[in-house]
């Protein structure tokens, strides 16, 4: 499986042969929704059966688990090919998120983003549940998704998402960030 192709293509290849649904997330997801951030990796969500599935090709790729834990796995590639973290949900999760989500094409392969809501939610949720490690990372990411597309970060639903995925805290740092 060693060849010039990008990481896109090799996961493109990888969940199409196996019919696993996957959603980009991360960095890349954030650039869809026009917040210039670099990243170094490329992240999905995914349920771990669907991983499992996958593994052994992207070991094949080159691809070395750098970190697991229970719900995420942190790839790193030994051909120069970006490092790949993927997020595991369940497959009612996926199948919520894939329904709301934005089709988008990156190096000519087709994924999907989530909604703009479920990648905040996502965000929310990470800092919720490792606030030391994720604050300074997703936090900027949220205020910045809301800034540039417009978010009405007072309106109810939005105010529900937080209290939802996040906490009453993170809402009112949000709510700080745009005195």
């Amino acid at each position: 499986m060693m060849d010039d192709r990008s990481v896109f293509h090799i996961i493109s290849d990888l969940i199409n042969e196996q019919g696993i649904s996957c959603i980009l997330i991360g960095g890349f997801a954030i650039n869809y929704y026009k917040v210039t951030r670099q990243t170094a990796d490329v992240d999905f969500l995914i349920t771990k059966e669907g991983f499992n599935k996958i593994f052994k090709y992207l070991e094949e790729a080159g691809y070395k688990k750098n970190s697991l834990q229970e719900n995420f796995v942190q790839l790193q590639n030994s051909h120069a090919l970006m490092d790949v973290d993927f997020m595991f949900v369940d497959q009612k999760t996926i199948e919520k998120i894939l329904s709301e989500g934005k089709k988008i094409k990156i190096v000519g392969q087709a994924f999907t983003v989530p909604s703009l809501y479920h990648l905040i939610a996502l965000k929310l949720h990470s800092i919720k549940f490792n606030p030391k490690v994720r604050l300074t990372k997703d936090f900027p990411d949220i205020v910045n998704l809301i800034r540039i597309n417009d978010v009405d970060f007072k309106e109810r639903k939005f105010k529900e998402l937080c209290f939802t995925y996040g906490t009453e805290e993170i809402y009112n740092r949000i709510l700080e960030a745009f005195k």
